[in-house]
């Protein structure tokens, strides 16, 4: 008989259907499983599945008595209260690189959209200002990258991917990390208000932790200047969003790309008002490579766990 796991989260089926074939799968719809599933059902309960972002702290895990493994399906693992994980014995695996390429490209597509006023540019074509010669502040001419910093806070895999790929636009590129390395060609700098003070777009690809939530505030969004673009691809809860609006709004920062927000799905309407930033739903990791690498890992990690083995992805 199939091992029966969990889907914890809210999941698109598309996504799950591969698991289905090796595990028994109790889908819970994003509801507690105690509310969907009999109580003797959800007690034998070893395994399950969830979006890294979905809290899950010790009180629904103790719900689930013989919980044993959670497997975040992508990267992030940052819901999860991994103290009371390790309190109960339970082990953590996510999918580390799986989506980083995608990411990394989704965060250069934010940056060329918000350095070159991408969707300003799309709208002054629709709406006829441009066959018309209408004049608009917004179509002044903005700095080109060639020559522009670019700083990029968190250097995971996540992060140099970012770098190798803005280095290719003639940018200086430099980073803030916890850790300094010496294998990499850019410049580092010992924190991020130096790095902000010095960079002209700064990427975040950052992993969300207490010690990262809105990090990237009202000060820091002044060391970056009025020229200065941000971009997240990481989580919402590295930026105080209403600080960034205020700054989007006085000219503090020209501008920003964001595929993250502080509670998705929604993005503040203050947000979506204004011309001077750009958004997406959380598609980094979206692509049809990303969810086949992103599975594997998924499926490497619960294989291994209902063999007894230590799972190849477990978040150390």
């Amino acid at each position: 008989m199939p091992d029966k796991v969990l889907i914890y989260s809210r999941l698109p089926k598309s996504l799950t259907q591969r698991f289905a074939g090796r595990f028994d799968l109790l889908d819970s719809g994003g509801k507690p499983a105690h509310e969907v599933f009999p109580a003797d059902e959800v007690a034998q309960i070893r395994a399950l599945i969830t979006a890294g972002g979905t809290p899950l702290g010790a009180a629904d895990m103790d719900r689930l008595p013989a919980l044993g493994a959670i497997v975040c399906y992508g990267t992030g693992y940052d819901g999860v209260d991994l103290k009371a994980a390790a309190a109960r014995n339970i082990a953590v695996g996510h999918s580390p690189g799986a989506n980083a390429a995608a990411v990394a490209d989704v965060a250069v597509m934010l940056m060329l959209a918000t350095t070159r006023r991408l969707t300003v540019a799309d709208a002054y074509v629709r709406d006829g200002g441009w066959a018309s010669a209408k004049p608009s502040p917004l179509m002044k001419p903005p700095p080109s990258l060639a020559g522009c910093k670019v700083g990029v806070y968190g250097m995971g895999e996540i992060g140099r991917k970012i770098a190798s790929r803005v280095a290719a636009f003639e940018t200086e590129v430099g980073y803030f990390n916890r850790t300094r390395y010496d294998d990499l060609p850019y410049q580092y700098f010992p924190s991020l208000d130096a790095l902000a003070e010095w960079c002209t777009v700064l990427m975040i690809a950052v992993r969300a932790s207490a010690e990262t939530t809105h990090v990237v505030n009202a000060d820091l969004l002044k060391k970056l200047g009025t020229d200065g673009h941000i971009v997240n691809i990481s989580r919402g809860s590295v930026i105080d969003e209403r600080a960034l609006v205020a700054a989007l709004k006085e000219g503090t920062v020209a501008g920003a790309g964001l595929d993250v927000f502080e509670t998705e799905p929604h993005a503040p309407d203050e947000l979506t008002s204004l011309p001077n930033v750009v958004l997406t739903p959380h598609i980094g990791g979206n692509t049809r490579e990303s969810h086949v690498a992103m599975q594997a890992c998924v499926v490497a990690n619960l294989t291994a766990f209902f063999g007894g083995e230590m799972m190849p992805y477990q978040v150390k």
